[in-house]
């Protein structure tokens, strides 16, 4: 949809080695909104499904390469597995993300996404889209379950939906059925803000 993740490179080492249940909890979360199986991923990782079974389930730890190899095939940087609120909040990291706590991918294509929502296990997924000046989701429309709506806090949006093209400015709002043909730009020289919503969560 949007192309591959820039590269990001692992800050603190010892937040992987000590990975837990939730890693394997975020993973599985990540894994079903992607609408991938565990046959699809363990054919792409090269990893048994049994074993990422078990990570999934919190029986497993995984190495740092099986995360790797994860991430890679999941669309995402390795820190995704690893959110970072604060300690005293930890009882609260199911239902709240701060603002310096935010998962983000950013995309080659100049689009940067970052989960407004504390996770992917809910049924409604809340993102904060970053669009640099002259981004895409990609030149061909695609299609997807579910449904979408989003809000334009910044900047304007060129959105093609079902073969028309729709220009939205700042402030001006949207919703559709991801089963309908559609893609995204910004075409301005400025950056643009959008807030969207996504049901199920179709990462």
């Amino acid at each position: 949809m949007r192309g591959p993740v820039a590269p990001e490179p692992i800050n603190d080492i010892s937040e992987v080695l000590d990975a837990e249940a939730s890693v394997g909890q975020e993973i599985k979360d990540l894994r079903r909104a992607s609408n991938v199986t565990l046959s699809a991923l363990s054919e792409a990782t090269g990893l048994s499904k049994g074993y990422l079974s078990q990570i999934e389930r919190g029986i497993s730890s995984p190495s740092i390469k099986a995360l790797h190899s994860i991430s890679r095939a999941l669309g995402v940087n390795i820190s995704w597995f690893f959110p970072s609120p604060s300690s005293e909040e930890d009882e609260l990291k199911d239902f709240i993300v701060r603002r310096d706590g935010r998962r983000s991918l950013t995309f080659e294509s100049g689009i940067k996404d970052e989960l407004l929502s504390p996770n992917l296990g809910r049924n409604l997924e809340l993102l904060r889209c970053t669009f640099a000046p002259k981004s895409f989701s990609g030149k061909e429309t695609y299609s997807h379950r579910g449904e979408e709506a989003g809000f334009v806090a910044a900047g304007r949006l060129t959105l093609w939906l079902d073969g028309k093209e729709i220009q939205l400015l700042s402030g001006d709002s949207f919703a559709f059925e991801s089963t309908i043909p559609h893609r995204y730009a910004n075409e301005s020289d400025e950056e643009a803000v959008v807030i969207w919503v996504i049901s199920p969560p179709s990462y």
